[in-house]
C-alpha cells in the first residue's frame, strides 16, 4: 500500500537517526538504499554503459553501492566523483572502500558514451545554490540524451519546496526511501523527478507518524462523500445557493451543475433580475431565483434550507460581491469563495477574514493571482503559503495549480498530484468550486471535501483526455467517484 505521508528533509534525517539508534546501522541503511536503486534500474534496463556521478556525502554513498551492485551483475560502470575520495567520511567512506574499480574526477565531459546516468551527487542534502563546476556538471547531465536515474531527488531540487537551486537535471526515474518529500510533488520538482518510486529500506513506520502533510489520495477521505441514507431525501443532502453574476453567466452555471453532480440535493442560482431569463432558459435541474438587489440575497438566506453558498464564479467584483459575501457569512452558511468573491476584497482582505472568523466551514479556492491579491505578504513554498493563509483566514484553503495544495487551519495539508495539464482550461475552476460545495453540502467536513474535490477534479480530467472542456468534467464525475471508491494506493 502506498504510504501517503510526506516528510520534510529534516524529518527524514530525524527518521534516519532514529532508525540508527534502533537496530540498524548507517552502513546497512546505505547498503539497502543502493540495492533498492540497483533493483529498480535492472527492472527497466539491460546492462549498458553507465556513469554513476557520486557526491561527497550520503547521496554519493548510495551511488557507490549502486556501482558495486550493477558491476557485480555485469554492467560496465564508470564512477565519477565530485570531491576527494580520501576525504570521504563515515558510511560513505565505508562503501566507497568496497569499490575496486577505477574512479575519475567529475567534469562536464564525464558523460561521453553514457547510455545511462545515475545521479548520486547531492540529493536532498543540498541546501545551497549550485554554482561553478558543479552547476556545469549538472547542466551537462541534463543535456545528455541518456536516461537519468536520480537517487532520492534530482540534484538541485529542494526537497521541501520543489524549487531549483541554481541548476537541476531532469530524471526519468527517481528512487527515494521510506517516504516522499514535498519536493517530489511541488512544481517544478514534480516534473523534474519523473517516475518516482519509494523504496522500503527498513525504517520503522512509526517514524512518519507525526507528519501533517500528505499526498492526496482517496484513503485520506474514506467517508467522502458520506453514504446516502436510504430513508433520506433531497434536503438531507443540503441546498446549495450560487450567487450568479450579470454577465459571465456560464461560470456560475458550471459551478451550480457540478455542485448537483457532486452530492448536493438541490441547487439554486440567485441571478440578477436583468440576466435571470438567460439563467432560467439554460437550466433544467438547477433552479433560478431573481434578485433585484443585494438585499434580496440576504432575504433569501432567511430560508434555512439553504445550507451552502458558492460565491465567486462569474459574480463580478465590487460592492455587490462584497455585500453578498457579507450576507452569506453573517447567515453562518457553509461557504465556498472563489474568483471574484476573493478579488473583491483586494484592497481590504482583513475585512474578508473578519467575516470568516467563527465560520469553520469556509473554503477559499484561489489560483496564484487571486492568492497574491488577498495574501500579498505570504511567501515561501506553496505548501507554506497555503498553511499560513489557512491559519490567517481560519478557512480551508485550496491553492490551485498543477500541484494544488489544500491546507486546513489546524495545519493539515495535502499536495495533489493527479491533475493533467489539459485541466488548465476556461471554467475548470468554476467546476472545482461546485464539486467542493456539493461535497460540503452533502455532509463532508471542509478539509476532506476540499481534498476529495481536487482529486475527483483531476481524475475526471485524466479520464477525459486532451481536448476536454470544463463542462465535460461534470458528466465525468460519476466515473470519478467510482474511481475513488476502487482506488488502490499502490
Amino acid at each position: 500500500m502506498r504510504q501517503l505521508e510526506l516528510l520534510t528533509v529534516e524529518q527524514m534525517y530525524a527518521a534516519d537517526r532514529a532508525a540508527i539508534r534502533g537496530n540498524l546501522t548507517a552502513e546497512i541503511l546505505m547498503e539497502r538504499a543502493g540495492r533498492a536503486v540497483s533493483e529498480q534500474i535492472q527492472r527497466r534496463w539491460q546492462p549498458r554503459n553507465t556513469v554513476i556521478l557520486c557526491g561527497p556525502g550520503a547521496n554519493g554513498g548510495d551511488g557507490w553501492v549502486v556501482a558495486g551492485q550493477l558491476a557485480a551483475a555485469g554492467w560496465p560502470i564508470k564512477v565519477a566523483l565530485v570531491g576527494d575520495r580520501a576525504r570521504l567520511k563515515g558510511e560513505t567512506a565505508y562503501h566507497a572502500g568496497h569499490w575496486a574499480g577505477s574512479v575519475e574526477p567529475a567534469t562536464p565531459y564525464v558523460f561521453s558514451g553514457a547510455e545511462l546516468i545515475v545521479d548520486a551527487l547531492f540529493g536532498a542534502g543540498l541546501n545551497r545554490e549550485l554554482q561553478g563546476t558543479e552547476a556545469e556538471i549538472v547542466n551537462a547531465m541534463d543535456k545528455h540524451p541518456a536516461p537519468v536515474v536520480a537517487i532520492d531527488l534530482p540534484t538541485g531540487v529542494n526537497g521541501n519546496d520543489g524549487q531549483v537551486m541554481g541548476a537541476a537535471a531532469a530524471a526519468d526515474l527517481t528512487v527515494t526511501f521510506f517516504r516522499k518529500k514535498p519536493g517530489h510533488l511541488l512544481v517544478p520538482g514534480r516534473f523534474l523527478a519523473g517516475e518516482t518510486v519509494v523504496a522500503d529500506i527498513g525504517i520503522p513506520q512509526e517514524f512518519a507518524a507525526d507528519t501533517t502533510t500528505f499526498q492526496n489520495a482517496p484513503r485520506l477521505w474514506p467517508n467522502t462523500p458520506p453514504e446516502l441514507n436510504p430513508g433520506g431525501h433531497k434536503y438531507s443532502r443540503g441546498h446549495v445557493l450560487v450567487g450568479g453574476g450579470p454577465r459571465t453567466t456560464g461560470a456560475s452555471r458550471l459551478a451550480a451543475r457540478s455542485a448537483l453532480r457532486a452530492g448536493a440535493g438541490l441547487v439554486t442560482i440567485a441571478a440578477p433580475t436583468e440576466s435571470w431569463p438567460i439563467y432560467a432558459a439554460a437550466e433544467l435541474e438547477v433552479m433560478v431565483h431573481p434578485l433585484a438587489s443585494s438585499q434580496d440575497f440576504s432575504d433569501l438566506l432567511q430560508d434555512n434550507r439553504f445550507t451552502t453558498v458558492i460565491l465567486g464564479p462569474g459574480l463580478g467584483v465590487g460592492e455587490r460581491a462584497q455585500h453578498l459575501v457579507k450576507f452569506a457569512a453573517m447567515a453562518k452558511r457553509k461557504l465556498v469563495l472563489d474568483a471574484d468573491a476573493l478579488t473583491a476584497f483586494t484592497e481590504r482582505p482583513k475585512d474578508l477574514f473578519g467575516l470568516l472568523d467563527g465560520n469553520s466551514s469556509s473554503i477559499l479556492t484561489p489560483h496564484t493571482g487571486e492568492f497574491r491579491r488577498i495574501f500579498p505578504d505570504i511567501g515561501g513554498s506553496k505548501l507554506n503559503q497555503a498553511r499560513l493563509a489557512a491559519a490567517r483566514s481560519k478557512a480551508t484553503v485550496i491553492l490551485k495549480g498543477p500541484d494544488t495544495v489544500v491546507a486546513a487551519p489546524d495545519g493539515r495539508a495535502v499536495i495533489n498530484s493527479n491533475a493533467p495539464p489539459w485541466l488548465a482550461t476556461a471554467g475548470s475552476g468554476d467546476v472545482l468550486a461546485g464539486i467542493v460545495a456539493g461535497l460540503l453540502s452533502a455532509g463532508s467536513p471542509p478539509f476532506e471535501a476540499a481534498s476529495a474535490a481536487v482529486w475527483l477534479h483531476g481524475a475526471a480530467a485524466t479520464a477525459l483526455g486532451p481536448g476536454m472542456l470544463a463542462s465535460d468534467l461534470i458528466n465525468e464525475l460519476p466515473k470519478a467517484f467510482a474511481d475513488a471508491t476502487n482506488f488502490q494506493d499502490r
